[in-house]
């Protein structure tokens, strides 16, 4: 009979057809068990060895009879690696002859090559989490920032501060109220004791011109004349700003000449619709913003002796961060001890300074000064006022 020879791992096995004359006597020995209706798969040997080099799965020969299923071979003691080992043959025994190579060891090229495999999850089926949005048809308007913030303010979950007081300063050109558009009127400048006037009302009028300095001169000039001059775009007195063309009478307004499409230059002349040249100009000018420091010029002396005369009336009279609430009086009897030759020293004298703190270096607090009489002399107080601290009162003879 022939030998077969099964390679499994870098393993060589032999087996011989004496294994067979040895299976038949043990069948008669044994007595056989009754047939089952399964078929029962031949059973697996494992052989593994301490070194891990590798593992042997050594099936049994295919069975001769069909019906019958031999029994399972005892399982063979292999040696161990890297030795031959040999098993002395029994004239009843098989004799096995084993021989095992070592396997070689790959070498990596990079230490990516050297990261163990990931495993593969075997039986997991992915699913794909897809996210459709609808939108319904029609349109949509967002709301705008007054309902915003009228529906915060029902839900009562914001602070909103103050609203800021409407401002009612008139501009004594045009009658609009309140400080003008950047490129446009721009802020409010005060001509006298409430008067104001816009910035470009007062530069483009026909008699004012601007010093080197920034002072507007013959301001209240040009408002004697607009009290008399109509303009020619809304109908109202106070226009100021006149065409330059030769024998020319319309006269406008500063906002008014905007809406009329006047053509203004750098040179600071104004042509009205009916003498503008066609089509753009070199030297037109088409922006008023005005960010220099400009003011008024005005006699501040004749302002406050305007307030003596007129009496106590809600007004208030600033100059820098210094704020008049009262200018005070003098007796006859006081005239004497009550001045310097510099200064009157008015009992009843009461302004206020926005000034540095006393008490930190980075903040501002207020200083309210004051003229009291005390032994016939006048005594003149300082009163601290900040916030988060008690008020402090200075007070000295001299206002020093």
């Amino acid at each position: 009979m022939k030998d077969i020879v099964f390679c499994s791992n870098n393993c060589f096995v032999l087996y011989s057809a004496a294994l067979q004359a040895k299976n038949s006597e043990n069948k008669e020995s044994v007595p056989t068990l009754p047939q089952s209706p399964m078929k029962e798969r031949p059973p697996k040997a494992f052989h593994q060895y301490s070194n891990n080099i590798s593992t042997l799965d050594v099936h049994c020969l295919p069975q001769l009879q069909e019906k019958v299923s031999p029994p399972s071979s005892p399982p063979i003691m292999f040696p161990p690696a890297f030795e031959a080992a040999k098993v002395e043959a029994k004239p009843d025994e098989l004799k096995v002859t084993v021989k095992l190579k070592p396997r070689l060891k790959a070498i990596h090229s990079s230490l990516e090559d050297c990261r163990p495999p990931s495993k593969k999850w075997k039986g997991m089926k992915w699913k794909k989490w897809s996210i459709q949005i609808v939108i319904p048809k029609g349109s949509f308007k967002p709301p705008c920032e007054e309902e915003i913030d009228e529906f915060l303010k029902k839900l009562g979950t914001t602070l909103k501060p103050d609203p800021v007081p409407k401002d009612y300063r008139k501009c004594c050109f045009c009658h609009e109220e309140g400080d003008g558009l950047t490129d446009g009127p721009a802020r409010l400048l005060n001509l006298d004791l409430d008067l104001w006037v816009h910035l470009n009302c007062a530069l483009w009028s026909t008699e004012v011109y601007e010093t080197q300095a920034g002072a507007l001169i013959n301001v209240e000039l040009a408002l004697r004349r607009g009290l008399q001059m109509k303009c020619m775009f809304c109908h109202k007195m106070g226009a100021t700003s006149g065409c330059h063309r030769l024998r020319c009478t319309n006269i406008y307004h500063f906002t008014c000449a905007i809406k009329a499409q006047c053509m203004f230059f750098k040179d600071k002349t104004m042509l009205c619709p009916m003498h503008k040249p066609k089509g753009t100009h070199e030297q037109e000018l088409s922006y008023f913003a005005v960010f220099r420091r400009v003011y008024v010029q005005r006699d501040e002396v004749r302002q406050i002796a305007s307030i003596v005369q007129r009496g106590e009336r809600d007004h208030t009279f600033r100059v820098g961060s210094l704020i008049f609430h009262a200018v005070g009086q003098l007796l006859p009897q006081q005239m004497q001890a009550f001045h310097s030759s510099k200064a009157l020293f008015p009992v009843g004298y009461e302004a206020s300074r926005l000034y540095w703190s006393m008490r930190y270096a980075n903040r501002r607090c207020r200083y309210l000064c004051s003229i009291e009489e005390k032994d016939g002399l006048p005594l003149f107080v300082i009163k601290v006022l900040e916030q988060g601290h008690e008020d402090l009162v200075l007070t000295d003879t001299t206002p020093k």
